[in-house]
């Protein structure tokens, strides 16, 4: 397998070392500890790390269209909440690391098992501490097919790729703490060839072209789990704007999928119309620019990526996403991007959610109440397999299923129909203010809903979220 060249175009600057202050004389000396291998979700045991944070994530990445490989160096700026001997970062298939510091210092690495790569630095990192981790790294990226959570991470597309990473991508791309977590703000500088468009998640921050590349730069100024960072790279029209209530706005049509330029920009529109429509009835848009990407990826679905949904139209070429898909994917960056959950257990508080936006779409848009859109979904056969699991405890092949999001959005008219409309509309701001750019669980959203509506809501969480069954309704 051929290998790209060092990434020079975007190379980083690495942080100054960290100064560490002697103890005092007759201190003890500080006791170092490995940081653990896994962030603690029952459900991705090995995702995630343990022994320190992540405040920042800076990435640059230069894309070969002859190899169709990557030259990338990553910086992560961390601070340390235990007195770290060594530490882990997520890191999955055949990328080859040339060269890895720590605050500037060459550190010793190996990567061991399916995704980990162990790393010791020259000297114990004190708890508190700040750090710097530079890694430096190039080949052919890969993407993973699981049975049951379908594909994510590096998916190449007929002029380049694009990185969806839910649940367990983002390590295919970046070396990273994979956990929703450990959120972290990020900077995304991309060099592709003259002709190509690089696109990422964030504010756009400027590209220039020399030397037969286009460098382009992106940041995410709010805080966001890696599962949803994206990268797409390819030939891509473009479109700039604003909203009507003055979010920029940004939307690229993957050129593959022969989609016109009047459909591209009804794209773009449209988008910002649904990003202001939630925004009234959700609270102001959580990111500083909204937007999105259509693809010809053969992923088979779309995914609410941070501030810029990805949609997948291998299918579908030709045209735009459908309003209620705009509504949905839109609908996550309050649900599920700006309130992510507390453990993948808690993914129906994404899902129920943005398929709940779809019936608030219906009904304004199309004239369908929301009250028949959960009608037909109750009158799903009780033996049918959507009523055979538990909401918030879906099982992690199950996470992605109607359990959660049909039984999500079903939940939740429920609770609507026990705390009336006036206290559901605003627990729909409420709620994703409260949890702004943080994480969330089942149990804080009950405990939240009980005191903004004053009502006891165990009864509704026990039928709709914690048993197996049909509730009765």
């Amino acid at each position: 397998m051929s290998r790209s060249p060092r990434l020079a175009a975007v190379a980083l600057t690495v942080t100054a070392g960290l100064m560490v202050t002697a103890a005092p004389a007759g201190a003890a000396a500080p006791h170092f500890t490995p940081g653990a291998p896994g962030a603690g979700d029952p459900y991705f045991p090995d995702m995630g790390n343990g022994g320190y944070d992540v405040a920042h994530y800076d990435i640059g990445l230069k894309y070969d269209a002859a190899t169709k490989g990557i030259a990338a160096v990553t910086k992560i700026d961390a601070r340390a909440t235990q007195n770290l001997s060594r530490f882990d970062l997520d890191f999955l298939g055949p990328l080859t690391i040339h060269h890895l510091t720590v605050n500037g210092r060459k550190a010793a690495y190996k990567r061991t098992g399916a995704q980990e790569l162990v790393i010791t630095p020259p000297k114990g990192l004190r708890k508190g501490k700040k750090f710097t981790v530079v890694v430096t790294y190039s080949g052919v990226p890969q993407k993973i097919d699981d049975p049951a959570l379908g594909i994510s991470g590096w998916l190449a597309t007929p002029d380049g790729g694009v990185m969806l990473n839910q649940p367990i991508g983002a390590a295919t791309v970046y070396p990273v703490n994979d956990t929703p977590r450990d959120k972290a703000t990020y900077t995304i500088t991309l060099a592709v060839p003259k002709g190509l468009t690089g696109l990422a998640g964030g504010d756009f921050a400027g590209s220039r072209t020399k030397g037969g590349l286009t460098v382009s730069r992106w940041e995410m100024r709010q805080p966001m789990a890696s599962e949803l960072s994206m990268i797409a790279i390819g030939k891509y029209d473009v479109i700039k704007g604003r909203t009507p209530k003055g979010v920029p706005n940004i939307t690229a049509t993957d050129r593959a999928l022969g989609t016109s330029a009047a459909l591209a920009k009804d794209f773009n529109t449209q988008t910002g119309q649904v990003t202001d429509w939630e925004a009234s009835l959700f609270g102001r848009f959580p990111f500083s620019s909204t937007g999105g990407v259509t693809v010809k990826a053969s992923a088979g679905y779309a995914l609410e990526t941070q501030g810029r949904p990805v949609y997948d139209l291998t299918r579908r070429p030709g045209t735009i996403p459908r309003g209620d898909l705009l509504a949905h994917e839109l609908g996550h960056q309050w649900f599920g991007d700006s309130v992510t959950p507390k453990k993948w257990a808690d993914i129906w508080l994404n899902e129920g959610f943005a398929t709940y936006s779809e019936w608030l779409y219906f009904e304004k848009f199309q004239n369908k109440p929301v009250q028949k859109s959960f009608e037909e979904t109750y009158a799903t056969p009780a033996t049918d397999e959507l009523w055979q699991g538990k909401v918030a405890d879906p099982g992690r092949d199950h996470i992605f299923d109607g359990l959660v999001y049909d039984r999500g959005a079903m939940a939740l008219h429920a609770l609507r129909k026990q705390i009336g409309d006036k206290s559901f509309y605003r627990l729909l701001k409420a709620w994703p203010a409260a949890y702004r750019h943080g994480n969330a669980s089942t149990a804080d959203f009950v405990r939240f809903s009980e005191k903004l509506s004053g009502k006891r809501l165990d009864g509704w969480a026990k039928a709709w979220l914690y048993s197996p069954g049909k509730p009765t309704y």
